[in-house]
């Protein structure tokens, strides 16, 4: 019986062994070598004030990310990090990067990168998003920059543009190393999923008849793609849609591994999203937030209610109430008048986008 005992144990430390073995493996079998551009391929041009690299990183869900690195030319010692990405549907050569350079020429390392499934980072099938992956997606970057030799990792944040500004708040609910966040002209991508433009399908009938109809499509054709935004336009279009149409389908802000300048996202590609509900913690966020958006966005409700409920626990559009914010004095909410949604993924005819004050408040947070 002793040596049975002992059999049985050695056999077990065995298993054990080649199981940890195997789980090494298949950890390193995750990562994934891609091929980048290396052109110069973005919307806007390389500033002088700058240096830039591709790079790649891994995110906990096996998945490699495609990324732009920006530094400030002549930058020595450690310096504070910024994480960046959005709008949704959109690749770091279009908005994420310009916010990520300018940031660079105020003294940051910033990092635009593509998310999972999309531009030039992995995943399959393309284009489809997820709360926790994507989540992960600004978590991994931040994993990224805290091992890079000239960053401090004590003095890292993040911007969200677009739907993912609400992704950025939940990645800073949920990973105490975002010391800042700036969520930029904000879609809730769950509320949105779940409840329509300003709520208009917040009842059970239309959430039911949309997961019938994503159930069948599942069966059908799960990888038919939606279409981008829609060209060309129709003359009753709504204004949103025209600003979405001059910056996607135009030299201004086109580009060819877009989805919102081509073909869209996978028709069940955010039907995670809508039975979700992500910024319910936000309210629990000790770190600095800015929240931006434009007077006159179409999308300013979901900026404003995010703010309101991070600070005090409840706003419109949250039917679940919370606690107020153990450090409201570090969140702001910022209101550009005259700039339109799309204005702040470039600044627009008129440069909305106040750089200088996202710097200082980089600047003083980090």
């Amino acid at each position: 019986m002793k040596y049975i005992t002992l059999i049985l144990a050695a056999a077990a430390l065995m298993m054990v062994a080649c199981g940890n073995k195997q789980e090494t493996n298949k950890t390193d079998n995750m990562k994934q070598e891609l091929t980048l551009t290396q052109e110069w391929d973005k919307v806007f041009p390389l500033s002088e004030k700058v240096d830039h690299r591709k790079v790649t990183f891994e995110t906990q869900y096996g998945l490699t990310l495609a990324a732009d690195l920006y530094t400030p030319k002549d930058a020595q010692g450690k310096l504070a990090a910024i994480a960046v990405s959005g709008p949704f549907g959109a690749v770091k050569e279009q908005s994420s990067g310009l916010y990520a350079m300018r940031m660079a020429e105020h003294g940051f390392v910033a990092l635009a990168f593509d998310p999972s499934y999309t531009g030039e980072s992995s995943g399959e099938p393309r284009r489809t998003a997820s709360p926790d992956i994507n989540t992960e997606d600004f978590m991994a970057a931040v994993d990224f920059l805290s091992k890079l030799d000239n960053v401090d990792p004590e003095r890292i944040g993040i911007i969200g543009i677009c739907g993912w500004g609400g992704i950025a708040l939940n990645a800073a609910a949920a990973d105490s190393r975002i010391k800042a966040t700036v969520a930029s002209t904000m879609y809730d991508m769950t509320r949105i999923s779940g409840n329509g433009y300003y709520d208009s399908e917040d009842k059970e009938e239309s959430r039911h008849a949309a997961r019938e109809t994503m159930g069948k499509q599942r069966l059908s054709d799960p990888t038919a793609m939606a279409g981008g935004v829609i060209d060309p336009l129709p003359e009753d279009a709504p204004q949103f849609v025209k600003d979405y149409h001059a910056y996607y389908k135009t030299p201004r802000g086109y580009h060819k591994r877009s989805g919102n300048s081509n073909d869209g996202w996978r028709v069940i590609g955010t039907q995670a999203y809508a039975n979700a509900r992500f910024l319910y913690y936000i309210n629990e966020i000790r770190s600095a937030v800015l929240v931006m958006h434009g007077a006159e966005a179409h999308s300013r409700y979901f900026g404003e209610a995010a703010y309101h409920y991070m600070v005090e626990g409840k706003a419109d559009g949250y039917n679940f109430i919370g606690k107020p914010n153990p450090n409201p004095d570090n969140k702001q909410l910022l209101i550009i008048p005259g700039a339109t949604h799309c204005d702040l993924y470039d600044g627009g005819e008129n440069n909305y986008i106040p750089w200088d004050t996202l710097a200082a408040f980089f600047g003083k947070n980090l």
